[in-house]
């Protein structure tokens, strides 16, 4: 027997074996899904086991442990360590809804396993990380204000576009970005006018990026490195859109 061929066979058995326990972890939940409220003690226990999978699988450094973490908040604004910021989507703060964010990585833990086998059969060296990308949920509509604007201006764009960040044009390029918290420090806590101070004074610089291609856990990632809300999608280097925590939370709370 070819020793390759069998050594493909036997990962691939053994990914196999990997993506069915994932998925009775997947069919448990949606008992406690279908049930509503559960007993603590059993959805804690039931945690223990599914985070304890994810490092034997996947490794303890793996982002799936991270985003199941956060998924058992569930709550977007709990992506992110920024608790001086209202956080968005608060009303889905329910149990039923952190068991649905649950069921959520599972399912990115099972489609991570999935491309692995999938690239194992065709020879190809297996990606670290798969998944929804952050395409998939971006938004394309991008927002801007002048630096040269003042920050009522900023502040009446944010309200007519119902948005809560805009990116800051300078020339030719977009050269940082100002969020309604930044508005609010400036204006309320170092008591500045908003009438006469402008966008470039108060701005954060330099602007945050992720490809468009990555998975949505990254996103996850370097939002809480950061301590942002908000990110610009490039491809090929060039800003096409942006993801918020908003947007983040449509991804784990499965709505399309």
């Amino acid at each position: 027997m070819d020793k390759t061929k069998g050594s493909v066979k036997e990962k691939s058995g053994a990914l196999d074996q990997n993506i069915n326990r994932f998925r009775e972890q997947i069919a448990s939940l949606k008992t406690f899904i279908m049930g509503g409220s559960a007993a603590q003690s059993s959805i804690e226990e039931f945690d223990l086991i599914v985070e304890e999978l994810i490092v034997e699988v996947l490794g303890s450094s793996s982002s799936m442990l991270e985003a199941y973490e956060y998924a058992q908040l569930g709550e977007a604004g709990g992506l992110v360590n920024f608790s001086d910021e209202a956080q968005e989507g608060a009303g889905l703060d329910n149990e039923r809804e952190a068991l649905r964010q649950r069921q959520r990585v599972l399912e990115s833990c099972v489609a991570d396993l999935e491309a692995r086998r999938a690239q194992t059969s065709t020879g190809r060296h297996p990606q670290t990380q798969s998944g929804p990308t952050v395409n998939e949920f971006m938004s394309r509509a991008i927002r801007s204000v002048s630096h040269d604007a003042t920050l009522r201006e900023a502040g009446e764009s944010l309200q007519k576009w119902k948005v809560g960040s805009l990116l800051v044009e300078g020339g030719d390029d977009f050269i940082g970005s100002i969020t309604e918290t930044e508005l609010s420090r400036e204006v309320v806590a170092n008591g500045v006018d908003p009438a006469t101070t402008t966008v470039k004074t108060c701005m954060r610089e330099p602007l945050l990026t992720i490809e468009s291609s990555e998975p949505v856990v990254t996103a996850v990632q370097l939002m809480k490195e950061k301590a942002t809300r908000h990110l610009c999608v490039t491809e090929s280097g060039k800003i096409i859109g942006l993801i918020s925590v908003s947007d983040i939370l449509r991804y784990y709370s499965g709505v399309a």
